[in-house]
């Protein structure tokens, strides 16, 4: 049943385009019609995508437009099988008042591309990127395996993700669900995330993030970071993380930074309500990350980490350690906040608190209650 399509301005069927709902004939370019035809249309428009697959190569869809577009999906769209040589499968670039909505999904297709990609390459294609966006609405659709992450955000601003699903399996490599990077004004709530990283991850030149009612595993949790891999990275502040189900992933709620970096900052970050379930590392401050082992920890992570509030984390720990502050000797942790913890081990153990270079303080009674 195709969804009820919320619109001003005409509609545009992709099919009265060309499109071939039978997901083996190229539809890009009746897309691309659809697409330019909407986008220029005095009120903007709505582009139907009905029932059926509909198979698509790399496509950008370029603003600015004449009014708000409603990209309205019932159908499955599909991406072309093995690798791709931008970064991106579907762009979406400097537009105002863009909704991606409806029924319907992506697929990207990940299983035929995870293993022809290496860390020493070009990195894989986004399903989504947004570049230079402002006012957007993403909502009720999935998306499914995708090649790299599933949405990634650039320099943009007011977009919004609710009442979603996206998915790929828990070996995945970097299937990051939502990646945001040098943007501001984002929400994300009631979307459900399992992949194979990070469920979230907020890069740098970030700010006024938040994050609520998230259902968060398989997958590595939700990250700040990393950060400090380049020179004149952004600060990250202003980041709210609440009412949030993490379960079954490798981290649970972490601050990232490699060492050495060049120096920024993290700051006025909030955690608060954040159930665990099974979580390995359900709190951590990690200044020495390192994927892959790659690198050879010559010096001090330069990244100012401070005013961090870690308020009502409850649940069970796959590891003792249930918070681990391993933050810079050259600029320690500032202002670490902790209260209402209830962390145990398997339901039964107490977890315990490491601290290295953190100024930090628990307040009242909570366990763990202070650092061994």
């Amino acid at each position: 049943m195709v969804s009820q399509v919320h619109a001003i301005g005409s509609v545009f069927n992709v099919q009265d385009f060309g499109a071939s709902p039978d997901g083996k004939t190229d539809s890009s370019q009746a897309f691309l019609k659809a697409w330019n035809q909407t986008c220029q249309n005095n009120g903007g428009g709505t582009i139907l995508i009905p029932i059926g697959t509909f198979l698509l190569n790399t496509l950008t869809f370029n603003g600015p437009c004449k009014g708000p577009i409603f990209f309205n999906i019932n159908g499955l769209l599909k991406a072309p099988l093995g690798k791709c040589k931008d970064d991106y499968w579907i762009l979406f670039q400097h537009i105002d008042g863009l909704t991606i909505n409806g029924e319907g999904s992506l697929d990207g297709q990940g299983p035929s591309a995870w293993s022809l990609y290496n860390d020493n390459g070009p990195n894989p294609p986004s399903s989504i990127k947004f570049n230079g966006m402002s006012n957007a609405l993403i909502q009720g659709i999935t998306s499914i395996n995708s090649k790299f992450f599933h949405f990634q955000i650039n320099k943009s601003k007011g977009v919004h993700f609710q009442n979603m699903t996206i998915t790929a399996p828990d070996e995945s490599p970097n299937t990051d669900g939502i990646h945001i990077g040098d943007s501001n004004d984002i929400i994300i709530n009631k979307v459900n995330i399992s992949t194979g990283d990070d469920c979230v991850s907020i890069g740098p030149g970030t700010f006024n993030v938040h994050i609520s009612e998230v259902n968060c595993g398989p997958g590595h949790g939700i990250s700040i970071g990393s950060l400090g891999k380049y020179q004149n990275e952004g600060d990250v502040n202003g980041v709210i993380v609440t009412n949030c189900n993490i379960g079954k992933t490798q981290n649970g709620l972490r601050i990232k930074s490699w060492a050495p970096s060049p120096p920024s900052k993290v700051f006025n970050v909030t955690f608060d309500n954040i159930n665990m379930n099974y979580v390995e590392n359900p709190i951590i401050i990690d200044q020495h990350y390192c994927p892959h082992s790659s690198c050879k920890n010559q010096g001090d992570s330069q990244v100012q980490i401070s005013d961090v509030k870690f308020i009502n984390i409850k649940g069970t720990s796959a590891s003792k350690e249930g918070v681990v502050l391993d933050c810079s000797k050259s600029v320690p942790c500032q202002g670490i906040e902790l209260r209402g913890l209830e962390l145990t081990l398997n339901g039964q153990q107490t977890a315990t608190a490491t601290c290295s270079n953190a100024n930090m303080k628990f307040f009242g009674p909570q366990t763990p209650s202070e650092c061994t």
